[in-house]
């Protein structure tokens, strides 16, 4: 059977919408050439997408879970044959002849490894004022109406070569929102040194239509996203050692400010809220160093050195515990009239199927009162739930949790869930829980703390508007979860006493394996009783966290504080 003549590969993510235009403008096109079509749902399989591309001939290959843009553009890459590979986003539509365009300069100049062609900005409903002096609020492309050579293409209508990408390697998944493509372009760069195999060629009749329609064509929305891409470009600055200094970002923010006050163009919002970006990140910057987390090799602990801790107690207190309630007033508010509760429990109804969840903890006497409603807040569940404590008898909390453990194992169970006795969850909590974490497909999870929470990290404190951060790191406890995928590698806890330093070890293994960490702000819990030891030294706590990471792999605190992805929507 002859190989296609081109495979183009459409990820996806819940956007049916847009989906069905882009298919329904590439498919004529791919069967007048006889290429194949693939779509990578990466919100996992919907019945609804697999119809949809069946009805336009084209395959249709669903992740389990959410794994980011350029795992499925690596996945199209995988499962397709054709010696040209063009990649497109879900949000455009091809124009007459676009595909023809792409496989004929292919043809033409057997030189070349990368092809593009114009991407047009189309904005469908109301009309945005804008002053015509600043660029569209989305990613687009316009070198003129003759084909030339361009140092980059963009992932919106980009063709590979396939012997280019076997010859380079995959998209680096680890950067999302914007420079992936770029990343990969200086790769290919560097493989074939700065000759004309290593350059894009702009194919100026292979055309696409970059779309925004309905609410995300608004300016609240278009600002929303040119935020994040802000962040992310400043971030990918940083990793490659060109960012500008803190000042000069904020001359640059300053300037777009200006430019919408000066020329009344509400347009030039988006540059302000890209502006923006880069400045949060900057500031960010010079707290935490811009890189991606890494673990230390075994034996890297130094002695005397406490990066494997926070720096801050997060005990709350005095006035600050009275602007904190107003404050976590002020998002539940929110929560309630933006409907969010409402629809994350109409959702946690349905999905997913019933789970096992096994919920260990330890309960002190002093705490009974909170503890049985923790526990009746669980069991209300429609989940299948087995709740098991213990007292703590002198004991630290690691070894009780072993012991409960051994009584009850985690194998058969879906989750496990370790609690400590001092928490007040949220109504409806494991419910929504489990399917928010399912949903984002995390393996290592915890509820984000209310800002009147004792929390010793800072990030885990709720954020507003934000459903669930991906993150680095998980805490020990107040509250924490494992997917079943853990357990073989987590089970049973190493035989600490108090247990500190242990999530960060934690978190080293979860990179290694590739799991999913995440803080689920939907859901907040307060923390009642402080972090710091009580019942215990912070002395000996210490020196059995040294210990115990002297031969091991940890994350840094510096490292753990990042947030990797923030999810406003399921």
């Amino acid at each position: 059977m002859r190989p296609p003549s081109a495979s183009i590969v459409i990820p996806t993510r819940a956007r049916p919408g847009y989906l069905e235009v882009a298919l329904a403008s590439i498919a004529p096109q791919a069967a007048a050439s006889e290429a194949e079509v693939l779509v990578i749902d990466d919100g996992g399989h919907s019945a609804a997408t697999a119809a949809m591309a069946a009805r336009f001939g084209a395959g249709y290959l669903p992740h389990a879970r959410p794994l980011g843009l350029n795992v499925a553009r690596n996945t199209g890459v995988e499962r397709s044959t054709g010696e040209l590979v063009v990649f497109v986003d879900d949000d455009i539509r091809a124009g007459p002849g676009w595909l023809g365009a792409l496989i004929d300069a292919a043809r033409d100049h057997p030189d070349v490894d990368v092809f593009t062609g114009p991407i047009r900005a189309r904005l469908e409903g109301r009309r945005l004022r804008t002053c015509g002096r600043e660029g569209p609020p989305i990613t687009t492309l316009d070198l003129g109406p003759s084909d030339t050579s361009t140092r980059y293409a963009w992932g919106a209508n980009m063709a590979i070569r396939r012997s280019a990408l076997e010859r380079v390697g995959p998209f680096d998944a680890s950067i999302e929102h914007g420079g992936d493509e770029l990343e990969w372009q200086e790769r290919l760069e560097g493989a074939s040194g700065a000759d004309a195999a290593a350059q894009a060629l702009y194919v100026a009749r292979a055309s696409v239509d970059h779309r925004r329609a309905g609410a995300d064509a608004r300016l609240l929305a278009l600002a929303r996203t040119a935020h994040t891409r802000g962040r992310a470009a400043r971030r990918f600055d940083a990793r490659r050692g060109q960012a500008p200094s803190l000042a000069r970002e904020l001359r640059t923010l300053a300037g777009c400010a200006g430019h919408v006050v000066r020329r009344r163009c509400p347009a030039g919002v988006t540059m302000v809220a890209h502006s923006a970006g880069r400045v949060r990140e900057s500031m960010r910057a010079l707290r935490v160093p811009l890189r991606r987390p890494v673990a230390h090799a075994p034996g890297a602990a130094v002695r005397g050195s406490e990066d494997f801790l926070s720096g801050t107690s997060g005990t709350v207190g005095g006035l600050d515990t009275l602007r904190r309630g107003l404050g976590d007033g002020a998002l539940s508010a929110w929560e309630l009239a933006s409907g969010q509760r409402l629809r994350l429990g109409r959702a946690a109804r349905r999905q997913p199927p019933q789970r096992r969840v096994l919920a260990l903890g330890v309960e002190r006497p002093e705490r009974r009162g909170l503890a049985r409603r923790m526990q009746a807040e669980l069991l209300r569940s429609r989940h299948a739930v087995e709740l098991h404590t213990c007292a703590a008898g002198g004991r630290g909390k690691f070894e009780n949790l072993n012991r409960l453990l051994h009584a009850h194992p985690a194998a058969g169970h879906d989750w496990l869930l370790l609690l400590d006795d001092d928490v007040s969850l949220p109504h409806g909590f494991l419910d929504r829980f489990v399917f928010l974490c399912e949903r984002f497909g995390l393996q290592l999870a915890q509820p984000a703390h209310r800002l009147n929470s004792h929390a010793a990290w800072p990030q885990t404190r709720r954020r507003p508007c934000a459903l669930v951060r991906e993150v680095s790191f998980v805490e020990i406890g107040p509250v924490t979860a494992f997917a079943r995928a853990t357990f073989a590698t987590l089970l049973p806890f190493p035989e600490l006493r108090m247990g500190w330093g242990l999530d960060a070890h934690w978190a080293a293994l979860a990179r290694e394996h590739g799991w999913r960490c995440g803080v689920v702000d939907a859901l907040s819990v307060r923390h009642r009783t402080a972090p710091t030891a009580g019942g215990y030294s912070r002395e000996a706590a210490i020196a059995e966290a040294r210990e115990f990471l002297a031969t091991r792999p940890y994350m840094r605190a510096e490292e753990a504080t990042r947030t990797l992805a923030t999810h406003r929507r399921w």
